[in-house]
């Protein structure tokens, strides 16, 4: 028991699917194989619970030597550290970081570095929500920006109703 063979790399981990797009998901320590219906279930499932909701970073080229502006909220327009998440979701952070004492646990999050395999020079930086066990309170962690944002996303509005029908709405 314990490992497993090679001969489940196919199946869905979730649903049991084995068409093509089962594969092995997210940017660190592999979560899981998935087919993709799944992982888009989950991935957003947990950037909503996280609050990883944010866009994603504009492409950019190595060469391009043209002067961008650092990300900043849309909401409101404070600077922002936008980061991908292990499960391919985006998050905006707090440009510092705080003692973890001073950050309520749903918006701790720390910065891993990415190492391909066999290689000693990380290719790239992924947002990893705290969680579990509570780092020490004086140990640093880089708040959620939506724990600052002057401006929080509200509730969501309801759908305008559709148009009576029979006659137009006449004012009162």
């Amino acid at each position: 028991m314990g490992a497993t063979g090679g001969d489940e790399q196919g199946v869905c981990h979730i649903c049991g699917t084995d068409d093509p797009t089962v594969s092995e998901r997210g940017r660190i320590n592999l979560m899981a194989v998935l087919c993709d219906p799944c992982w888009n279930r989950l991935a957003n499932d947990l950037a909503e619970d996280e609050g990883a909701t944010d866009e994603p970073r504009p492409g950019h080229c190595p060469e391009d030597l043209t002067w961008h502006d650092p990300p900043s909220c849309r909401r409101c327009g404070a600077r922002v550290r936008l980061y991908p998440t292990n499960y391919d979701r985006w998050i905006s952070l707090a440009t510092t970081e705080l003692p973890a004492g001073e950050v309520p646990s749903r918006y701790r999050w720390r910065l891993v570095k990415v190492y391909p395999r066999h290689a000693g020079v990380a290719v790239d930086t992924v947002a990893v929500r705290l969680r579990g066990i509570d780092p020490p309170l004086d140990e640093p962690v880089i708040p959620a920006h939506r724990m600052f944002c002057t401006d929080p996303p509200g509730p969501p509005s309801p759908p305008p109703s559709p148009p009576a029908s029979g006659g137009s709405v006449r004012g009162r």
